[in-house]
C-alpha cells in the first residue's frame, strides 16, 4: 500500500481500519501511513472469515430471490437484502469498497461493508457482520466495541454521501459460537442474533480534516496511551542501558 506524500496528487486511500487507528494513536497512524513503520500483524480471524462468507453466501440467496431472510421475520424488521450492481464491489474492502473523496483534500475514503439492507421505503441499512463464542449472551456494550460502532458510522456516512438514504439503525448480525453439545462430530453451531445499533457520523468528517492535518505535518505526534507506544517506549530505555 502506497504511503502518503504530501506532493502526490493523485487520490490516497484511507481506510475505515486507518482512521480507526488514528483515533486510537495518532503516532501509530502516522508511523504507517507516512514513514512504513507499521504495528506488528494481529492474530489472523480464519474462523471469523469463514463465518463472514458464509452469511453472505446466505444473504445472498435472498437477494437473488428478493425475499426477507428468516433473521429480519424473526425480529419483525421489513427489509430484504439490497439487490445492487455494485454490492460486490462496495464488499470487497481490499481492492475496491465503497468510496467518497473527501473536499479539499486528496483523501479517498474507503470502507467495505458486509451487507446491505433495505426498507420498503428505499431507506437502505448498514449491516456488519460479527462472530464469536462465548457463553454469555452476544452484545455490543463492552468499551472495546467502540470500534465497531465507529465503523457501522463510517459506513453509514459513506453511502449518504455517495446519494443514498440511510437507515440511523443498522444492524449487527452476531454469531456466537455454541460449545454446550455433548459431541463435536465435526461441526459447529451458532446462536444468531440481530443486534440494532443507532449511529452517529457527525465526529466522521472533523476526524478526516484533523488526520489530513496530521498526514501533511513533518514532526511525528507523541506517544499516547497506546501498548505499542509504551513497549516501543520502555523497551527502548531498557536496551540503551546494555548497549
Amino acid at each position: 500500500m502506497p504511503l502518503y506524500s504530501p506532493t502526490t496528487p493523485a487520490p490516497f486511500r484511507l481506510s475505515r481500519s486507518k482512521i480507526d487507528l488514528f483515533i486510537k494513536c495518532p503516532r501509530c497512524f502516522y508511523l504507517d501511513r507516512k514513514l512504513g513503520i507499521k504495528q506488528p500483524p494481529s492474530y489472523p480471524f480464519s474462523l471469523n472469515n469463514a463465518v463472514d462468507k458464509l452469511l453472505k453466501k446466505e444473504f445472498d440467496i435472498h437477494r437473488a430471490n428478493g425475499t426477507p431472510h428468516p433473521l429480519m421475520k424473526a425480529y419483525g424488521l421489513k427489509a430484504i437484502p439490497f439487490s445492487h450492481e455494485k454490492i460486490d464491489e462496495w464488499r470487497d474492502s481490499l481492492h475496491k469498497g465503497i468510496t467518497y473523496k473527501f473536499p479539499k483534500t486528496n483523501l479517498l475514503i474507503t470502507g467495505g461493508v458486509d451487507d446491505v439492507w433495505v426498507k420498503p421505503s428505499g431507506e437502505l441499512i448498514i449491516v456488519d457482520y460479527k462472530a464469536t463464542s462465548k457463553a454469555e449472551e452476544v452484545t455490543i456494550d463492552a468499551e472495546w466495541q467502540d470500534g465497531y460502532k465507529r465503523q457501522m458510522e463510517i459506513y453509514q456516512w459513506l453511502f449518504r454521501h455517495n446519494g443514498f438514504k440511510v437507515s440511523k439503525t443498522g444492524y449487527f448480525v452476531y454469531a456466537n459460537g455454541i460449545t454446550s453439545c455433548d459431541t463435536f462430530d465435526g461441526k459447529l453451531e451458532f446462536d444468531i442474533k440481530l443486534l440494532p445499533y443507532k449511529g452517529d457520523d457527525s465526529w466522521v468528517p472533523k476526524t478526516i480534516k484533523n488526520i489530513y492535518k496530521c498526514l501533511n505535518s513533518n514532526k511525528v505526534p507523541k506517544a499516547g496511551d497506546c501498548e505499542y507506544c509504551k513497549y516501543v517506549e520502555g523497551a527502548g530505555h531498557i536496551a540503551s542501558r546494555h548497549i
